[in-house]
């Protein structure tokens, strides 16, 4: 199981005081602090010991240089993990406006980065014809390690996708991505634009997804990782964990988390 964290002021320390260390973490970009807030803050989680991967952008980097720069930069800190994306910036800062010509890009700077993470859309996207969806996959799939959906709050969607993927013949380990036990009150402010983020901003965009998830009953965590577990153990597909978009709610979400162990695996404790 891996945490999605935003790059804010006091994320540092929220994680410091409620994520142990055996948590896999990725740093989202948002559009109003840039690249360099999401690097920073991923330093400093290596340095207490957390496996971090940053969030990358393809439109907020400029040109060959930038990106041969960035990967020198993590490289001196022993970054291990990247996760790649288009981004959602309307407008690209510079040569690459998708994940895959970013992916290409690092390729070329001889990144040397063990996992690659990409991105996958169960439920398609609001701005890209499914037909590109597809083939940006295709494309990007040889050069990643794993790949995180973003939320779909239907395991049967989901695991039909994932299946499909399989059948297309892309191999690579998927991570269902599912918001955890988020209040309803932070959803409103992050919907409005108040909290950025790649899930933020996806959740905007994809107002019938929103819109289940703050109806009341419309979406409960633990019950959705157990019909998600149960769909998978049911066909079999690359479904291989949970990546969970906490909002910055760390609290609860490692809260949730343990219970949910427990509940899985008859223990009292996680």
């Amino acid at each position: 199981m891996s945490y999605e964290v935003m790059p804010f002021e006091s994320t540092e320390h929220d994680v410091l005081a409620a994520v142990p260390t055996s948590i896999r973490l990725t740093v989202t970009t948002t559009q109003k602090r840039g690249l360099d807030a999401t690097l920073e803050l991923t330093e400093r989680l290596l340095d207490h010991g957390y496996a971090v991967a940053p969030h990358l952008p393809a439109r907020l980097f400029i040109d060959q240089a930038h990106v041969r720069d960035v990967v020198a930069r993590l490289r001196e800190k022993d970054v291990r993990s990247v996760f790649v994306i288009g981004g959602d910036s309307p407008t690209a800062a510079g040569r690459y406006a998708d994940a895959y010509s970013l992916l290409q890009a690092l390729r070329e700077a001889d990144h040397p980065f063990d996992e690659v993470g990409i991105g996958g859309y169960p439920e398609g996207h609001a701005n890209i014809p499914q037909e590109a969806i597809e083939l940006a996959l295709k494309q990007k799939a040889p050069m990643a390690s794993h790949l995180i959906t973003q939320m779909c709050f239907d395991t049967r969607t989901t695991v039909s996708w994932a299946r499909r993927v399989a059948e297309a013949g892309i191999e690579v380990p998927i991570r269902v991505g599912m918001p955890g036990p988020v209040n309803r009150q932070k959803l409103v402010r992050v919907s409005a634009g108040l909290g950025l983020g790649q899930s933020a901003r996806f959740l905007r965009k994809q107002q019938s997804v929103l819109w289940r998830f703050l109806l009341p009953g419309g979406y409960d965590p633990t019950k959705f990782a157990k019909h998600l577990g149960a769909e998978v153990n049911r066909c079999g597909t690359g479904i291989r964990g949970l990546h969970i978009f906490t909002f910055n709610e760390l609290r609860r979400t490692e809260a949730w988390r343990q219970k949910l162990l427990a509940l899985l695996t008859g223990r009292n404790e996680a």
